[in-house]
């Protein structure tokens, strides 16, 4: 059963269902082609052959007009008969002589001298037009008769009328039509042969394709196909190539984020939990330990917190039909406002913010998730700049675009990590993170907004010297996303 079943599935394969198609084209043409040359082969041989009787039967008319009137005369009547007979075996055609009553005066096959014939092509050249026709006849098979008026002086006396048969030039069709199907045959199979090759060029990267689609499909995304040529199939090699490598991109920063996401909620969990069992375990515990454990544990849920917040914006960003709620917006101001809601966290280190206006700017915008990545860049600047620091916000424009720069005199980031700090959780130093009670998801959330604005974040940063971080956003941002 099984064996049936792969030998089925072979058939029904690409590769068959073009040789097949192929051929079934191949075949479709050549019997039209075999069908016409028959029918036209046909149609000459017959037309010929009525041409050269009626032309035949012409001459044999105007031989014969001389001797008609006089037939009943020995001399004469040997004439019109030695004519007939040896016209007869020219022509391989039985013929035979009338008068203007239709009595056969001569027959070539000596059966109906006497008797009256009764045709409709002999009675057509009694009357003056010649004619041909074609007819099968059970014991003669296909046969043409061809009658034309015998006339001496400009009158009718009489009419030659020519029997023929015409199964030698059927035949002839025949044979010749014997040699064409013997051809289309050797055509047959070797179009066959030649549809096989270039299915198999065909097919071959295409069920390479499919397995490779079979192993992704087990999870398995670091397929690639061969590539060669540079038509449509290895076009769609490239388009299949590319894909896994994103996929293989996708599925790689899926895994990571897994971790990350693991790593982040595991490690406040684990902080709860331990000062949990630490006053649980603990018989006579004094209320200002009870209460330092509690606040720590309060501040590792509203760390939790944070990382879920956090994680419940970038998947709301993520959604494809995420609308953006654009108003007009005076940028002017909405910088002002994040700058006070921040300047309290400033005023703890210490830290100047100088907020610095070249122009006063008003576009479209999604006021609160500008405000959010505003806040995310501002709150960074903040969190790694020593005490007494100082941080720069700078408004201007280009032609197309509006600027907001942000300068910090903070710690700076290094050079190897500026490609990384807008990944999700990634973090340029751990212990300082988790000391400042970040997250490493602001940046990622920022970058999104921006994107979603049509709009990019660029950064330029010294180690010890500080960080520069450039919003771009279009000034005719588009209302429909």
């Amino acid at each position: 059963m099984v064996i049936i079943l792969e030998i089925r599935n072979k058939f029904i394969s690409l590769r068959w269902k073009l040789v097949s198609t192929y051929l079934l084209l191949v075949l479709l043409t050549l019997l039209l082609i075999n069908s016409f040359i028959s029918e036209s082969m046909k149609v000459n041989y017959i037309n010929e052959k009525k041409m050269s009787l009626l032309a035949q039967s012409s001459i044999i008319s105007s031989r014969l007009s001389y001797y008609i009137p006089q037939v009943n005369i020995k001399y004469a009547n040997n004439m019109v008969h030695n004519i007939v007979k040896d016209l007869s075996e020219d022509l391989n055609s039985r013929i035979m002589i009338t008068d203007i009553n239709g009595k056969v005066i001569v027959d070539s096959f000596n059966i109906l001298e006497g008797q009256r014939l009764n045709n409709e092509e002999l009675a057509l050249a009694l009357i003056g037009k010649s004619t041909a026709e074609q007819y099968i006849i059970p014991k003669y098979g296909r046969v043409m008769y061809v009658a034309v008026p015998i006339t001496n002086k400009g009158r009718i006396i009489g009419a030659v009328f020519i029997s023929s048969s015409l199964e030698d030039i059927y035949k002839n069709i025949k044979e010749i039509m014997k040699k064409f199907m013997i051809l289309s045959l050797l055509s047959m199979v070797i179009t066959g042969f030649i549809s096989f090759v270039f299915a198999d060029i065909i097919s071959t990267p295409i069920e390479r394709l499919t397995e490779a689609v079979k192993r992704m499909a087990q999870g398995k995304f670091n397929q690639k196909v061969e590539i060669s040529g540079n038509d449509e199939i290895s076009n769609l090699g490239k388009a299949f190539n590319l894909m896994t490598t994103k996929l293989e991109q996708v599925d790689k920063q899926r895994r990571e984020f897994v971790a990350n996401v693991s790593h982040e909620l595991r490690t406040p969990l684990s902080s709860i939990k331990i000062l949990a069992e630490s006053l649980i375990h603990q018989e006579k515990v004094e209320e200002k330990i009870y209460k330092e454990f509690l606040k720590d544990i309060d501040s590792e849920v509203d760390r939790l917190n944070r990382i879920i917040d956090s994680l419940l914006s970038l998947v709301d960003l993520e959604k494809e039909n995420l609308n953006l709620d654009y108003q007009i917006t005076y940028v002017n101001y909405l910088i002002e406002k994040v700058i006070n809601s921040l300047k309290p966290l400033a005023d703890k280190k210490n830290i100047k913010i100088y907020y610095i206006e070249r122009e006063k700017i008003q576009i479209m915008l999604d006021q609160f998730k500008i405000q959010q990545s505003l806040i995310n860049v501002i709150g960074n600047a903040i969190k790694y700049t020593p005490e007494n620091g100082e941080i720069f916000v700078e408004l201007y424009s280009n032609s197309d675009e509006i600027i907001i720069k942000v300068r910090d005199t903070g710690i700076g980031i290094p050079e190897e990590d500026i490609p990384f700090i807008f990944d999700r959780f990634y973090r340029v130093d751990k212990a300082r993170a988790r000391k400042t009670g970040g997250t490493g998801l602001g940046l990622s959330i920022t970058q999104q907004i921006i994107a979603l604005h049509q709009g990019r974040i660029e950064v330029e940063s010294r180690i010890n010297e500080g960080t520069t971080f450039y919003i771009f956003l279009p000034k005719k941002a588009a209302v429909n996303i």
